[in-house]
């Protein structure tokens, strides 16, 4: 039997999101009831209600199949897609043996600016270019660089390391083909989220020309480890410990392998190479506490590292900036972090 959100228009499903949003927050806090505590953290009430409205339209990451998994996340996006106000024009290409990307440029943007080569999330399994279309549209705005966004092979049908191996030869791709794009080849970074996340950390460590940046939100870096957050935060904050169970088995179905740094970067032997980074992480997600033990590791390695927890927030907030709140703010200080990271 389809489920409530698959009967209901994404516009109208969106909008009456958005109406929900816009009630003053007294009004909203009585919709989403007694305010949650955990770990000492308090969720923001913009994270509150949108996990309120996703249960109540049954919604989750993973699916009974990959497929439904897919569309579900699609479909979910269609809700809360919003476009910056300054234009940006986006070009479909092909990167290193013929990986697709999209090169993302705002108006006015003068030749020669930085490039982020960028790897969406989404376990490894879902997620594409279209699902974090707005993302770059607003990290290429606010942070006044064009965006390389990259469509790497996804799992069951390609499982590790294909991902991996697509984000270095795309990155590598990128680097060289620079100036075509309208880039400067001095000021190359590379970001992504949650998998995506890993994929950049992946290019930061391991790629022959490293980024002179990176942006991290909320990555995976560690599949060989279940720390406290993945208990803490187990089920009721989106991402959940069986939706992590589920990708990784998808991505790496043989756990030895799941050591290879190329899987866990936080396993590299060294990552004093490593580009001067801001990791975000969210106070309410299953991966919080690996992608700080990642900056703690970069720290160590002497590299320039801000760690900066929204401690209120759960995983996934840069894909819902379009609601605004907190989960806009949170995103316009990592494009800050990022646009000061190039100068």
């Amino acid at each position: 039997m389809p489920q409530l959100a698959e009967k209901v228009p994404p516009s109208v499903a969106g909008a009456v999101l958005r109406a929900v949003f816009a009630l003053p927050d007294p009004v909203r806090r009585l919709i989403a009831g007694r305010a949650v505590v955990r770990d000492g953290q308090r969720l923001a009430l913009d994270a509150q209600l949108l996990l309120l409205m996703t249960r109540l339209e049954g919604a989750s990451l993973t699916g009974a199949t990959v497929p439904e998994a897919r569309q579900g996340l699609a479909r979910g996006q269609r809700y809360i897609n919003r476009l910056p106000e300054r234009p940006v024009r986006t070009r479909d290409l092909a990167a290193a043996d013929g990986i697709p990307a999209r090169l993302y440029e705002p108006k006015g943007l003068a030749e020669g600016s930085p490039l982020l080569v960028f790897f969406h999330g989404g376990g490894w399994v879902i997620g594409d270019i279209e699902s974090h279309d707005s993302v770059c549209r607003y990290l290429a705005v606010n942070a006044e660089v064009r965006v390389l966004s990259v469509d790497y092979r996804l799992a069951p049908e390609h499982r590790f390391p294909a991902a991996a191996d697509d984000a270095l030869a795309a990155y590598a791709w990128a680097v060289e083909n620079a100036a075509a794009l309208g880039a400067s080849p001095e000021a190359v970074a590379v970001g992504g989220d949650s998998a995506g996340g890993n994929l950049a950390a992946v290019v930061g460590a391991f790629a022959d020309r490293r980024p002179d940046f990176a942006l991290l939100f909320y990555p995976a870096t560690d599949m060989s480890v279940r720390r406290r957050s993945r208990e803490l935060f187990a089920d009721g904050f989106y991402l959940t410990d069986a939706d992590m169970v589920w990708f990784s088995d998808h991505y790496c179905p043989d756990v030895e392998r799941r050591t290879d740094p190329k899987a866990s970067p936080l396993l590299a032997d060294d990552l004093s190479g490593f580009p001067a980074t801001y990791l975000v992480t969210a106070g309410f997600d299953p991966l919080r506490d690996e992608g700080e033990a990642f900056g703690e590791r970069l720290r160590e390695a002497g590299v320039r590292v801000a760690v900066r927890r929204q401690e209120d927030l759960i995983h996934g907030f840069a894909n819902m900036w379009g609601l605004g709140g907190r989960f806009q703010e949170a995103l316009a200080e990592a494009a800050g972090a990022l646009r000061t990271g190039l100068l």
